[in-house]
This record gives structure tokens, sequence and C-alpha cells, in this order.
């Protein structure tokens, strides 16, 4: 495939996600978390089962496509479900649960390539996510969510427009995602053709990507509590920078690779910070603001990995992988001026 064709998969993936960020927050109000919850991961199962079947680009994209549109109901609730628990400690529950996520996500492309090498069949990892969902419903089937009282001034709140603060950091999480999809989407050729590791040796060498985020999600989670989340998120912006200059101007893999976990360690935290604070914003109508982040992703995952790809066939992927960069400039930027927004307007208030 060609690497715009092969970014179609997340481009479609995206196009759900969308979907899901315009609409999401009606369905989930109308069937409630709990059963949404649940749809979404069923859909997820689905939709892998139809990947590993596909035998075309149509389908494997088709089946990208459902895993956005009903996969990501999940990225829509679970945020507003830990907003409306933790209050003013969401930013620590956020951390903590992408933490969580994290680990999880680390195992993928090393069962990748375990299974390619030894068995010659990559498919089996995704065999086995197929069924995480029913495990995942037989342990945690009788846990509540919590849900937000309906009360006159919540349903008056979530009649009115999201504040502007929220779309000044609504536009970080797009970089963001964008700044980390680009990398888990294209590290793997970039490590293949510029550092030139065999095939399944790049993709399991993601997972240095991925062990970096692990390791800052736990060190994100201590100081998200010692410290202010935009403090944390500059931070956190000079640190995957440093890492992805080491990566991009490498010539040798093993600075490439520890370039690689730099990279991860300071992208770790942007994004569940940048939500923290994005929906610290709306007051109680977290659900409407969870959907509306989950847009963000979206319009992040649509774009971003398919500008990468367009370039890297114009340009060469060296070349093209300096999109990341300037996407972590922007998020420092836009902290700087909305740290200094954010107080003047607590003052007029």
């Amino acid at each position: 495939l060609s690497y715009t064709i092969s970014s179609l998969h997340f481009t479609a993936f995206a196009v759900g996600i969308l979907l899901v960020g315009l609409g999401g927050g009606r369905l989930i109000e109308r069937v409630g978390r709990w059963r949404a919850l649940w749809i979404g991961a069923s859909g997820m199962s689905l939709s892998v089962l139809l990947l590993l079947a596909g035998k075309t680009p149509v389908l494997t994209i088709g089946a990208s496509f459902l895993m956005g549109l009903v996969g990501s109901l999940i990225l829509a609730i679970v945020p507003s479900a830990l907003s409306d628990r933790h209050g003013e400690m969401r930013a620590v529950a956020f951390v903590e649960a992408n933490l969580v996520t994290s680990l999880v996500v680390t195992s993928a492309p090393l069962m990748v390539g375990w299974f390619a090498h030894p068995i010659g069949n990559w498919r089996l990892a995704l065999a086995i996510v197929a069924v995480a969902p029913i495990l995942m419903y037989l342990g945690f089937r009788k846990i509540s969510l919590p849900t937000t009282i309906s009360t006159p001034q919540n349903q008056t709140q979530t009649r009115q427009p999201l504040p502007g603060l929220f779309w000044v950091f609504w536009a970080t999480i797009i970089l963001a995602v964008s700044a980390e999809f680009c990398i888990v989407f294209w590290s793997a050729d970039y490590l293949e053709n510029v550092l030139r590791l065999a095939k399944a040796d790049a993709t399991q060498a993601v997972s240095f990507f991925f062990v970096g985020m692990v390791l800052g999600r736990m060190a994100g989670s201590r100081l998200a509590q010692r410290f202010s989340a935009p403090h944390v998120v500059t931070a956190s912006v000079l640190v995957a920078s440093i890492g992805f200059l080491a990566f991009w101007q490498a010539r040798i893999a093993a600075l490439g690779l520890g370039g690689l976990l730099v990279i991860g360690l300071g992208i770790a935290n942007l994004y569940p910070l940048l939500l923290s604070l994005t929906l610290g914003t709306a007051s109680n109508n977290t659900v409407q603001a969870s959907a509306r982040a989950t847009l963000a992703s979206g319009v992040a995952i649509l774009t971003l990995p398919l500008v990468l790809g367009r370039l890297a066939d114009a340009v060469g992927i060296g070349l093209a992988f300096g999109v990341v960069m300037l996407l972590l400039a922007g998020i420092f930027l836009i902290i700087q001026i909305a740290g200094r927004v954010s107080p003047a307007q607590e003052r007029m208030a």
C-alpha cells in the first residue's frame, strides 16, 4: 500500500469519530452512559472481526470507519464520567486512566511482532483484542457510572454554547492528538526507511514510544497533584520537542529509539491534561463538552496523518516528519496565551 492509502484507514476511523463528536452527546443522554459504553465496546469487537476478514483496502478501511463510529462512544463517555466523579481532581484521574490505557496499548506492537516472527500471522494479535470486551463485560457489568443530576439549571446550561476558552483548549487537543497519532502511525515507516530497520523490528520498536508514555504518565500522576496543568503541559511539550529532535536527526538506530522513548515521555500527559483543562471550562455540561472533545480527536486523526502521508509521498518520510515539531510548537504558544487570558477572565467575573 502507498503512504496515502495506508493513511486512509486512520482517515476512515476519524470520520467515524467526527460523527460521534457531532451527535454522540445526544445518543449518550438518550440511552444512558452505561448502555452506550457497552455498545461502543461490542462495536469495537465487531469491527476487529471485519478487519480480520477483509482482504481488500475497501473492506479494511470500512472496518476502520466502524471502529471510529461505534467504538469512539467510549471516548465520549469515560472523560465525562471521570470529570463528574472526581471534580477538581479530574486532571489526576485523566492521567491515571490514560496510564492504564498506555499499559495495554504498549502490548499492541509487541504482539504484532511476536505473532509475525514465529507464526507468520500478525492477525492473531487482533483476534485476541476481539474477545477483550466480552471479558470486560463479565468483570465490570455490575459497576455503576456517575450520572449528572437533571435540574433546570443543568438543562439550561446544556442548551447554552460552550465558552470561548473551551474552544481555545479544544484546539490544543487537535494539535496534541495529531502529534501523537503521527508518531504512532508513521514512526515504524520512518524507522524502516530512514534508519533501515527490518519491517517487523520497526513495528516492535514503536513500543519504545509507548513505554515512554507509560513512564511519563506514572510521573504525570504525581506532577498533576503538585503543579498546575498548564505548567505540566509546558514542561511536557519541551521534553517531547527534545526527544523529537533527537529522533528526527538520528542516523543510527540506538539514538532514534532513545529519541522515540523521550517523545513518549513528553507526549504522554498532553492529551489527558489538555482534556482536563478543556472540560474544566464547561462546568456541569460535561456530556456535551466531552463529545466535542471527541470531535477534536476526530479532526486530528482525520487530517494530520493523511497530510503527513501525502507529504511523505511527495518529499519522503524523513522531511515530512518535521510536521510534528510544528504541532508541538503550536501547543506551547496556545498554552502560554491561554494562561494569560484565563486569569484575566476570572478577575472580570
